[in-house]
C-alpha cells in the first residue's frame, strides 16, 4: 500500500522545476494503513514559495492518491508555509484553487500548468538537440531544422522529450520535426540558431532553479538530503549554471 502511494506521488511534479516531488525531497512523511487511509505531509524550500505552485502540488498529490483503487481516504497537508492553513483547508473541502484563494487566484491552475508544460518541452527539446550537436560535430545549428524525432538516439533525453510532447498534445511520430514551437509548428531554418539559444536560456533557468531549491530545502530541513534523488535531467549542466 505504501509503495503504491509513493509511486503515485512520484507522478506529481513541481511545475517550475519539472521534477517529481519525491525526487526533490518535498514529501516529508507518508503513512498508509491497510484499511485504505493515506496521510501525507509536504514541505517546501521556503515558507514563501509561490502559493499557486504550492497548491498545485498539494492538489495533484491528493488527486494522484485518490485515484488508487485501494485508497478510501486521503489527507494531504502542507507544512510550514505562510498559506498552509488556507491551502490545507481548501484541500479538505475540495474547494479548488479559485475556491481556496478567491480573488487572489488570478488565473486557473490549467493555465499555470500549460505555461510550465511549455517551458518543460522547450528545455527537453534543447537538451536533446544540444546532445545531438555534441555527438555529431559536422552538424550546424541551422541543420537542426531538418532533424526529426526518429533521428534522435534511443536514450533518456529523447524519452523525456517525447513525454513533454505528449503532455502538450504534440505529435510523437518518427517523422515529426524536433525543433518546433509550443503548437508543434517548425521554426524557419534561419530562425533555428536564435530559437536554440532562447531554449537554452529556458533550460538553464529550470536546471539552476532546481539546483538552488534543492540546496534551500537541505538548509531548511537537514534531514531532507536523504530523501532527495539525483536530478535525472540537467545534472550534467551544473558547470554551465555556475559559469
Amino acid at each position: 500500500m505504501r509503495d503504491d502511494a509513493y509511486a503515485a506521488l512520484h507522478t506529481v511534479s513541481d511545475p517550475e522545476l519539472d521534477e517529481p516531488i519525491t525526487d526533490l525531497g518535498f514529501v516529508r512523511s507518508l503513512d498508509a494503513s491497510p484499511d485504505g487511509r493515506v496521510s501525507v505531509h509536504l514541505r517546501l524550500p521556503t515558507s514563501f514559495c509561490s502559493p499557486n505552485f504550492a497548491y498545485l502540488m498539494a492538489s495533484d498529490a491528493k488527486d494522484a492518491l485518490t485515484a488508487l483503487p485501494q485508497v478510501r481516504e486521503v489527507e494531504v497537508l502542507l507544512d510550514d508555509h505562510h498559506d498552509s492553513d488556507l491551502i490545507n483547508a481548501g484541500l479538505v473541502a475540495d474547494a479548488g484553487y479559485r475556491g481556496t484563494f478567491g480573488e487572489e487566484a488570478e488565473s486557473s491552475l490549467d493555465e499555470l500548468r500549460l505555461t510550465f508544460r511549455r517551458k518543460a518541452h522547450t528545455a527537453a527539446m534543447e537538451r536533446a538537440l544540444t546532445q545531438l550537436l555534441r555527438r555529431e560535430r559536422e552538424l550546424e545549428e541551422a541543420d537542426l531544422h531538418a532533424v526529426t524525432l526518429g533521428a534522435l538516439p534511443d536514450e533518456r533525453t529523447t524519452h523525456a522529450l517525447l513525454r513533454r510532447r505528449e503532455a502538450l498534445g504534440l505529435g510523437t511520430g518518427p517523422d515529426e520535426p524536433v525543433m518546433v514551437d509550443d503548437r508543434g509548428r517548425p521554426y524557419p531554418r534561419e530562425e533555428v540558431p536564435l530559437r536554440l539559444r532562447l531554449a537554452r536560456s529556458t533550460r538553464i533557468s529550470i536546471d539552476g532553479n532546481a539546483h538552488f531549491c534543492r540546496g534551500l530545502l537541505r538548509t531548511r530541513y537537514p534531514d531532507s538530503a536523504d530523501d532527495q534523488a539525483p536530478r535525472a535531467e540537467g545534472a550534467e549542466n551544473l558547470k554551465e549554471i555556475s559559469a
